[in-house]
């Protein structure tokens, strides 16, 4: 049994108090979700429950030998050693075995040492019955899961983006097999299929897992309990996410009257306070009402469940043809990417353009918004059409030696860009700060809101969520459904394409499909697809070849095998044995002095009746035991 205990963890930066006095309890195979607004704190306490942060008080009691695995969502810079390499270094547990079996190896040349044979062969029983030996095939499986290909594991570490180092990363973590998994945004450079991969794991994975996610059906499908983060407090919320956003909401609500209640006494209390200020006959009960004032706690709401506002300015009339492309070719060194590929898309249309990682979306949104010129064939905007464009990298385009409201502050009064600056996440003093020293999502996010509010027909948006919290995601979500012009997006979020596209264009190796439906019927297209496909091989008996076998799997089947074969005899036997005995009660019956006589004839009926049950049973038990050796001979 596998427990993590948090006993009052308190950690303060300055006067501000980030944790305070935090407690709480990952059982057995717990599957939790830490939330809570930017900057609450989630990803410090991950990194002092991963050992890399200490915290000024408390303490942490964990099971005697228990592994925890973190895997943070930024700043992940890879060694220049190959992505099989950096992988298999999940596996450096076993480590310390195969270093000691070798010097073991080393002594016994030397020396027969029955305690030594005796610690070797524990060593390989251990390692036999480990994962150790099949490493190789796990690598592969789980690289292939996170959409990585078989070439790819050649390849240095260093040659891969940001995003697919976070990839490489997380299968390192996963093949860690620990404990404890701690998760810090996994599924930020994550596409659907690889995010689906990453949930049928998580279901597997039989340690305990903490979550920290901005994906709502990724959360919904992957934990049953909620912990959350507001003001250097923990509570706890039994549920999915969709359960705690609802439980949470509840008693804001009842937070919200409160409020409202705690307004209108402060109002009273200042009114009498302001008039009897200077009366002497009523200067007790002015200090009196003083102190009243002074005790009541401002009622305070968790910034990532604040209902946040966001409206785009009018979008200018465009033409019904917003996009048009006539037989696209494009293509990299040794790579088709699209060919005599064509498509419209009309005015007021949501496309999502999905399909795995590298096949093309990013590129058709840069041919779009002609960043890039190098291809052949048509691909135009309607006449007059202006889009707004932004993706992974537009945050490079930023004047760093600008503060965030500079940057924003000519689209419209300062009241509009404070409450536009807010629905992204910036406020307070946040706003005066320079661009140069903003985090890489905080830039982003801010590069994104720049787009947004000039006015646009057309609005081409990569990964637009990819930094937003997940109140923040739904403010965007609220406003581009309401948004007149067209778009067209690249998301890995199911639940914000569900809710916003109106036709999925789907990129795959057979070549781009348009899907004149929402996600929902896109889903229902590709079981069809995937149904259609099984179909012929299910019809064919498949042959099953197992490559590679570890000794420890192999030396249990030919146990199992033997010990079925014995099985097997000792049935037939009984059930010989039995037949001989209906014969012989049968023999009994077909005697007249046996079949004349009601008492005999009754005592060989029921004898012959649990005989020949007692015979059905025993050949019942013999053929399973037939089929699962026939089985495994197979």
């Amino acid at each position: 049994m596998a427990i993590f205990q948090a006993n009052n963890i308190s950690l303060s930066f300055g006067e501000r108090v980030l944790l305070d006095s935090v407690s709480f309890t990952l059982g057995e195979g717990a599957r939790s979700a830490l939330c809570g607004g930017n900057g609450e704190g989630k990803t410090t306490l991950m990194k002092i429950m991963a050992g890399l942060v200490k915290a000024d008080s408390g303490s942490f009691t964990k099971t005697r030998g228990m592994r925890v695995s973190y895997l943070p969502q930024s700043d992940i810079v890879l060694k220049d050693h190959s992505v099989y390499e950096e992988i298999e270094g999940g596996f450096s547990r076993f480590q310390a075995m195969i270093d000691r079996q070798g010097q073991i190896e080393e002594a016994l040349k030397e020396s027969s040492d029955s305690s030594l044979l005796s610690e070797l062969s524990q060593i390989h029983e251990e390692l036999l019955n480990s994962v150790y030996f099949r490493r190789e095939a796990i690598i592969y499986s789980v690289a292939k899961g996170l959409g990585l290909k078989e070439s790819d594991l050649k390849r240095s570490c260093s040659e891969f983006s940001g995003g697919y180092q976070m990839r490489i990363s997380l299968a390192r973590v996963l093949c860690e097999d620990p404990d404890l998994l701690l998760l810090d945004e996994p599924t930020n450079y994550l596409d659907i299929e690889a995010r689906t991969y990453l949930k049928s794991f998580i279901s597997r994975f039989e340690g305990s897992l903490l979550l920290v996610c901005h994906d709502r059906d990724f959360l919904d499908s992957t934990v049953n309990e909620v912990y959350e983060l507001f003001q250097g407090n923990l509570n706890r919320y039994s549920g999915n996410y969709t359960t705690y956003e609802r439980l949470r909401r509840q008693e804001l609500e009842y937070l919200e009257a409160q409020a409202k209640k705690q307004e209108s006494e402060i109002e009273k209390t200042e009114r009498f306070v302001e008039r009897f200020r200077y009366k002497a006959t009523k200067a007790k009960q002015v200090q009196s009402r003083i102190k009243q004032l002074e005790k009541i706690q401002e009622v305070s709401f968790p910034s990532h469940l604040k209902t946040l506002h966001f409206s785009f300015p009018e979008s200018p009339h465009s033409p019904n043809d917003v996009v048009v492309i006539e037989n696209l070719h494009k293509e990299y060194p040794g790579q088709v990417i699209y060919d005599n590929f064509s498509m419209v898309v009309r005015k007021g249309q949501k496309v999502a353009v999905t399909g795995q990682n590298g096949i093309g979306k990013s590129t058709l949104l840069k041919i779009i918004a002609g960043v890039d010129p190098s291809y052949s064939g048509v691909c135009r905007l309607g006449p007059g059409i202006e889009c707004g464009y932004y993706s992974q990298d537009t945050a490079d385009s930023l004047d760093l030696s600008l503060s965030v409201f500079d940057q924003v502050s000519s689209f419209g009064t300062e009241a509009r860009i404070r409450n536009s600056l807010g629905s992204f996440l910036f406020s307070g003093d946040d706003i005066y700060k320079k661009t140069s020293v903003l985090s890489g999502g905080e830039r982003s996010r801010l590069s994104l809101l720049k787009i947004l509010l000039k006015p646009t027909a057309l609005l081409i948006l990569d990964e637009p969520t990819n930094h937003l919290d997940l109140n923040a995601k739904d403010m965007l979500l609220n406003a581009l459904k309401e948004y007149n012009g067209t778009i067209i997006f690249v998301s890995h979020d199911a639940y914000f394409i569900r809710s916003l596209a109106d036709r999925i264009l789907y990129l795959s190796k057979d070549g781009p499909q348009m899907i004149e439906g929402d996600y929902s019927y896109f889903e229902y297209k590709l079981s069809q697809a995937s149904a259609e496909e099984k179909a012929p091989v299910e019809e064919k008996k498949q042959e099953v070849k197992t490559s590679v076998m570890d000794r420890a799997t192999a030396n249990k089947i030919r146990n199992r095998k033997s010990l079925l074969s014995r099985q097997a005899e000792a049935l037939l036997e009984q059930s010989s044995s039995l037949d001989e005995k209906i014969s012989q009660i049968k023999e009994k019956m077909n005697r007249s002095e046996n079949y004349s006589d009601t008492v005999k004839i009754n005592a060989l009926l029921k004898s012959l009746e649990e005989t020949e049950r007692e015979k059905a049973e025993v050949d019942e038990k013999w053929m399973l035991v037939s089929e699962e050796l026939e089985a495994l001979q197979a």
